[in-house]
């Protein structure tokens, strides 16, 4: 947690040269308003840049913070929740969002948006409903998004060349994935792609992709009633496994392990030719690919290209929000709150900091004036996701409350079971529907 030591004791010693002086000083109350974030070192800095920049155009707020890894940001909050400590700004994610709001942990943000103590008179009235929750009879917005993203994959256009593979068309199949994954294997020894395609995110856009969804909006049932897609999925990475086309599951948490850090990746290696991420994140990826390029001595250039879709199926990707600003139920300095997430939102300088490390801006004044400060890279990722809006398809419905424990418990170690060979898909999915939906009773 930041402390404001150092702006205490400015304020103090210009107070006693000030009195020497014979000045009357007339005392400013200050307002301390808390903030909690994940994320890398990138976004760390730059998180801290803004709120610097905020103090020093509010002298009467300051800003205390804390910031930590994905995989300890949520056991860090849920336990500053018990304690009733937990910051009034905090970072939500679209999968938490949900189950947050249920359990009244946070404010409705509506009255803030609609008053214009957070503008948003031009952003995109989706982009604002992707962050509501309806509980009961209301359908309140939780969480407002900080920038639009979706699911990428990163290919690398030498190892495609080695491989003697031109790269896919921009509506490519999984079977075309797996033709070009055992070539790939076959010419040049690389992986496909390290990771990715086992994880829950990449089997719900592929269940988009074959015209069904994740959950119901109401988050009591699955969304798909065809279990085939799923088997075949999972009966195709196995396939894939065994080749060598892509790790087999002994290497998984090893790879899971290295890819917060970009500078150990695969693809940074040279070890995959694809590398799954999100599209926020892409930038920070290719730079440093693309460094470690220079550093070898070879020169690296990469594309950035949606996921793969069911043979005969609709777009695998749709826009997401990247995450969310909510505001913590209990919070004393509301109306700070709302000043910081507008700053943060609809700051010109401040954005130019940001630079969209979080997702492309949704305010499009925001996005226009980057489109002329951003990198070649980064301007990269705007033109992506720009040209996965025209065909993208819905958005999933909000993650239900007692999805971590879903995921946790019963969908990762089924799937797991399914990928080292100890049982079936097709017994992977029935564990996997039956088991689910008890979690989700459980819920509701």
């Amino acid at each position: 947690m930041k402390q404001p030591h150092v702006r205490l004791g400015v304020f103090f010693l210009l107070t006693a040269l000030l009195l020497m002086l014979g000045v009357t000083v007339v005392a400013q109350d200050v307002t301390t308003l808390t903030v909690t974030w994940w994320g890398s070192e990138v976004r760390v800095n730059k998180t801290i840049a803004v709120i610097e920049m905020f103090e020093a155009e509010h002298p009467e707020i300051n800003i205390e913070y804390e910031y930590s890894s994905w995989g300890d940001y949520w056991t860090r909050v849920n336990t500053q929740v018990a304690g009733d400590a937990v910051a009034c700004v905090m970072q939500q994610d679209y999968n938490y969002l949900t189950e947050w709001a249920t359990r009244d942990l946070l404010i409705p943000l509506d009255d803030l948006l609609e008053s214009g103590s957070i503008n948003v008179a031009d952003v995109n009235a989706g982009i604002l409903d992707s962050g509501r929750v309806p509980i009961d009879d209301t359908n309140f917005i939780y969480g407002l998004s900080l920038g639009s993203n979706s699911q990428a994959y990163l290919l690398d256009v030498e190892a495609f060349e080695e491989a003697g593979l031109e790269l896919p068309a921009w509506d490519w199949t999984w079977d075309d994935f797996e033709a070009m994954a055992y070539q790939m294997y076959d010419n040049t020894g690389r992986w496909m792609i390290a990771y990715g395609p086992w994880d829950d995110n990449s089997t719900w856009a592929m269940l988009i992709s074959s015209g069904q969804t994740s959950f119901t909006f109401d988050g009591t049932t699955f969304g798909w009633d065809d279990p085939a897609p799923l088997v075949e999925y999972w009966t195709r990475l196995k396939r894939l496994m065994d080749y060598g086309a892509v790790p087999p599951m002994e290497m998984n948490a090893d790879i899971v392990a290295a890819s917060p850090s970009h500078e150990q990746s695969p693809i940074v290696r040279g070890e995959e030719a694809i590398r799954y991420q999100w599209s926020n994140q892409m930038a920070a990826v290719i730079n440093s690919a693309t460094a470690a390029g220079v550093e070898a001595g070879v020169e690296r250039h990469f594309v950035l290209h949606p996921l793969p879709r069911v043979v005969g199926g609709r777009a695998a990707n749709y826009l997401k929000p990247s995450m969310f600003f909510s505001i913590t139920e209990g919070c004393e300095t509301v109306d700070e709150a709302a000043m910081f997430i507008d700053f943060f939102t609809n700051d010109l300088e401040a954005n130019e900091i940001l630079l969209a490390e979080r997702g492309v801006p949704i305010v499009p004044a925001v996005l226009e004036h980057l489109s002329g400060v951003v990198t070649e890279v980064e301007a990269s990722v705007f033109e992506f996701v720009a040209a996965v809006t025209e065909d993208a398809s819905p958005l999933l419905p909000p993650s239900p409350a007692g999805y971590t424990d879903l995921i946790n418990n019963v969908f990762t170690p089924t799937a797991n079971q399914v990928l080292y060979g100890e049982i079936s898909p097709e017994e992977g999915v029935e564990i996997f529907r039956e088991e689910g939906q008890a979690v989700l009773d459980a819920n509701h």
